[in-house]
């Protein structure tokens, strides 16, 4: 039985959580750590971890962390990883002075990318989301979900979905699958948006369900995009069909979406860069996990979510990349923690606990990753030798990791 010792580590962190639902309040910064650890893993299985007083003596491959911190791998509840080519020239147009609705307005931001994705073959967009996935495992991302929603016909919205299949067959972390057909209006159906909706719940759900191509649904619940009642609309179809709700919200105004997704029992509202006192009020006292993405407002120079508020009303936070071409065209979940900390005021345990177990509840994944448990996937991350947790968040923009593990075997 293959195993692996990893000793004298300077601090094993999020451990022995043992948790049956998301972190909230004190608990994202009080969750357990152990100076001077050990973590043994067998066959890519985390099989025990204590202090170093406790350790084995030996193993089949043995690591010295001297220095370094130790945490379970980064969960990405949130990303669009499946997408044909780069909108670098609407990022131009946005540095003149365009906004980012301008642009949808005009057939620009996901019209564009689902033009640019209709003339892309099935072989390319895998290959292209292949080589995203290693890179983001590079950053220490150890689990991820991934949506459609760039392409906003039969044809385009099933060939997404089945390469996240294939990505799902061929990956070495957990992988979750969202249905996002509902993203946007295609220009052609503008004046008859009923029929879109129609097209997405009754010729392309079935096929979903069918060939079992994803987990979830959502819904971009916004002013540009779908109402309140369509989104309803939506979120019920894909419950007949199996598929819980994951769905965008409160980006860019505060409409309901909130209201709604509490009532129809989502897993998670995404976004939140909009929130009024009213819609915290109620996300916290839900089972509704508040998805917070703020390197999409940091790459569109818009409202920060209010995480610190969210959070000392009992909001259970998750952060997430929301990687896509057109808003947030990056995975780096280290910056997103140091954007979640800087802009939106939570503590560097705090932000870790989202990047982490939070997003593993976001993606139903909680048995599996999230945190240091015994049973759970040996995805985890050493450091390099820092001299406190929080300095991971602090050196923004430079990647503190010098290991990556997943399951037990180091990429």
């Amino acid at each position: 039985m293959a195993s692996l010792l990893v000793k004298n580590i300077k601090s094993l962190s999020l451990c022995k959580l043992n948790t049956q639902t998301p972190l909230r309040g004190k608990e994202m910064s009080t969750w357990n750590s152990i100076p001077m650890a050990y973590l043994l893993v067998e066959e890519g299985i985390i099989k025990a971890f204590g202090p170093m007083a406790d350790a084995p003596s030996n193993a089949d491959e043995i690591v010295d962390a001297t220095g370094k911190y130790l945490l379970p791998s980064f969960v990405d509840s949130h990303t669009h990883l499946v997408f044909a080519g780069s909108r670098e020239m609407e990022f131009v147009e946005r540095i003149k002075g365009t906004s980012y609705e301008e642009i949808i307005n005009k057939g620009g931001g996901i019209l564009n990318s689902a033009k640019k994705l209709a003339d892309t073959s099935e072989e390319l967009l895998y290959e292209q989301a292949m080589t995203r996935l290693q890179k983001v495992m590079a950053l220490g991302t150890g689990a991820i979900e991934i949506k459609s929603g760039y392409g906003l016909s039969y044809e385009a919205e099933l060939k997404i979905l089945r390469v996240i299949k294939k990505i799902k067959q061929n990956s070495p972390i957990p992988v979750k699958a969202t249905f996002l057909g509902a993203h946007a209006i295609p220009v052609e159906y503008r004046a008859r948006r009923q029929d879109y909706i129609d097209l997405l719940l009754n010729e392309i759900l079935p096929v979903i369900a069918e060939e079992e191509l994803a987990d979830y649904i959502d819904v971009f619940c916004e002013a540009v995009a779908f109402s309140v009642d369509e989104t309803r609309e939506i979120i019920r179809a894909g419950k007949a069909h199996g598929l819980k709700a994951k769905i965008h919200t409160n980006q860019f105004n505060s409409m309901g979406g909130i209201e709604l997704c509490i009532d129809e029992e989502a897993i998670s509202v995404d976004h939140l860069e909009v929130m009024n006192d009213a819609e915290i009020n109620k996300l916290a006292k839900s089972s509704v996990i508040g998805t917070m993405l703020p390197s999409a407002p940091f790459f569109l120079s818009d409202p920060y979510p209010k995480g610190r508020k969210m959070l000392d009303q009992g909001v259970a936070l998750a952060l997430a990349s929301d990687y896509n071409p057109g808003s947030s065209p990056s995975g780096n979940m280290q910056l997103v923690i140091s954007l979640a900390c800087i802009k939106s005021g939570l503590l560097p345990e705090e932000a870790l606990a989202a990047a982490t177990i939070n997003g593993a509840f976001a993606l139903e994944l909680q048995d599996q990753v999230g945190s240091i448990d015994i049973g759970k996937k040996a995805n985890f991350l050493l450091t390099n030798e820092i001299p406190s947790i929080a300095f991971l968040p602090y050196s923004f923009g430079e990647n503190v990791l010098d290991q990556v593990y997943v399951n037990g075997k180091k990429i």
